[in-house]
């Protein structure tokens, strides 16, 4: 899913035509191979044997030294555990073993806690590096703190679809209702992309999938010398630790799930990426509602239809004149689509939005432009992202399909329905073979307690997603952020959420079935200073 947040609506699954047009997820539920599941063992005895020799991170990382780095060494393909290896990078932090509110009382040890950060397509290497903020110091006392980069992202046996320097068109339109011309442009640059990956990954193309993540993360685990994994999945990476945790049951020791997606086999990923355009819809009218309650502040109107009259009126006029000659209507629309990810994106994107409407596009240009030293590690994300969601399971193959389903959803969900098109379209095109998704449940017998953190109106992550999850790992507690729509909320603002965090991966304890916490206080229209450039996942 390339992107997420809480939804009142189930419009993918109505608006589908029939499954045998749209098979995401058709057939018998996937189940493990005998050579898979060998080759899993294999792997992990032979990690755990060999552990992971940490060092100096590369210079290209642009990591501080407090930050360790190695590699572990994975199959290529599972089935196969003596054939092709690749290597997987890996990170951390060692426990500080202090207590940050008495510096003098020294904190058992728990082992290590690894993030998955989501995507498919995003890089955890950075995630020991959260240690240092307050919301994470009592966890980084407690465990190490453990990132690593996916099979396909970064240094990790890294996929690549198509030249990065001819990845990024920009400036470029974006239709709300495109024409007959728009599409056949989309579809041949999709089938290009498709064409591409197969071209240049070759037969390893089919190996980069969620069922192979799942095995990475057991032998990472192994390599690590930990008995039972603890870890902690955002996004995507919930999907991740949903899988293993069918898989491998008894090799969890806690496990949390930060804005959960919908592992449904029927929702994986066609309906899933039909839902979240949706629910974006929602998420952008919460964002709008906000503009209009400072317009004193951004002058865009003080009611949302106002907001969106304005938002309307710069596209318009970026498809005439590029911002900067870098910035069209499609790059207005993703910057604003980070909005819908995260609100303390509000302020500086509404800032930006002022700005233009009233003669400077320079703030604009800078949150909206591509920059073309980021093009490799953004090509390198959607190969990664393409590879897995098409690998996963069936997709429609018929563009009429799409068509006659994203149209309908775009009446009601205009702001980012076509543009998931775009992004998902190669997988109708796909050269590799389809995986079918794992039935992913578990009983309370078979798994420890598990903790599922969700926000009410996450659009990248709609809420029915955690409702499912919830509902198919028998023990979870599902913790629900009440009237917000941050996608991730673990470690965030929240003191309630990040309570309710603690003491599960501290003390294993957990707050019953259902827990809600309070939404976290609205972004105000001027902070003091702008948040970090997060990767949706």
């Amino acid at each position: 899913m390339r992107t997420a947040a809480a939804v009142h609506v189930a419009a993918g699954s109505m608006l589908l035509t029939t499954l045998a047009a749209a098979p995401a997820g058709a057939g018998t539920p996937a189940a493990p191979s005998a050579a898979e599941v060998r080759g899993t063992a294999v792997a992990a005895a032979r990690a755990a044997g060999r552990g992971i020799d940490f060092g100096r991170c590369p210079a290209a990382q642009q990591l501080p030294g407090t930050v360790r780095c190695g590699t572990v060494r994975v199959p290529l393909d599972y089935a196969r555990p003596d054939g092709e290896q690749i290597e997987l990078t890996v990170s951390r932090v060692r426990a500080t073993g202090k207590d940050p509110a008495h510096g003098t009382r020294a904190v058992r040890r728990q082992g290590a806690l690894v993030h998955n950060p989501g995507g498919p397509g995003a890089s955890g290497v950075y995630f020991p590096m959260m240690g240092a903020l307050p919301a994470w110091k009592r966890l980084a006392a407690a465990y190490d703190l453990v990132g690593y980069a996916p099979r396909g992202v970064g240094r990790s046996a890294p996929l690549s679809c198509t030249d990065p320097r001819t990845f990024q068109q920009a400036p470029t339109d974006a239709p709300v209702h495109p024409s007959a011309a728009d599409k056949r442009k989309r579809v041949a640059r999709a089938k290009a992309y498709a064409r591409g990956c197969a071209e240049r990954a070759g037969d390893s193309l089919r190996h980069y999938n969620s069922l192979n993540n799942a095995r990475d993360l057991d032998v990472l685990r192994a390599a690590l010398g930990e008995n039972r994994l603890t870890f902690l999945g955002s996004s995507y990476g919930t999907y991740i630790g949903a899988l293993y945790a069918t898989m491998f049951p008894s090799h969890v020791r806690r496990m949390v799930f930060d804005a959960a997606v919908n592992p449904d086999p029927e929702q994986v990923w066609y309906r899933n990426n039909l839902d979240q355009s949706a629910a974006f819809e929602d998420r952008w009218a919460d964002f709008r509602a906000w503009v209009a309650r400072h317009d004193d502040v951004y002058g865009l109107g003080d009611t949302s239809r106002k907001v969106r009259a304005s938002y309307d009126r710069a596209r318009a006029r970026l498809a005439k004149e590029p911002a900067g000659g870098k910035v069209g209507p499609e790059q207005l629309q993703a910057a604003l689509l980070q909005a819908a990810y995260y609100d303390d994106y509000w302020p500086h994107r509404a800032r930006a939005l002022s700005a233009y409407l009233k003669g400077d596009p320079a703030p604009l240009v800078e949150q909206a432009q591509a920059y073309p030293e980021a093009a490799a590690e953004d090509e390198n994300a959607r190969a990664v992202y393409l590879a897995v969601e098409c690998n996963d399971a069936p997709w429609p193959t018929d563009w009429a399909v799409w068509d006659r389903d994203n149209t309908r959803l775009a009446r009601r969900a205009p702001f980012e329905t076509w543009a998931n098109v775009w992004t998902n379209l190669p997988c109708a095109y796909w050269k590799a073979p389809r995986e079918r998704p794992l039935d992913v449940r578990a009983g309370r017998e078979e798994l420890p307690p598990t903790l599922i953190l969700a926000a009410e109106r996450d659009a990248a992550a709609p809420y029915d997603g955690a409702l499912e999850l919830h509902r198919r790992l028998a023990g979870s507690t599902l913790v629900t952020e009440r009237d917000a729509g941050t996608h991730g909320i673990a470690g965030g603002p929240n003191a309630c959420v990040n309570g309710h965090l603690e003491a599960y991966l501290l003390e294993g304890r957990v707050p019953g079935r259902r827990a809600s916490c309070a939404p976290h206080p609205e972004p105000r229209p001027e902070p003091r200073t702008r948040p970090v450039e997060r990767q949706a996942g």
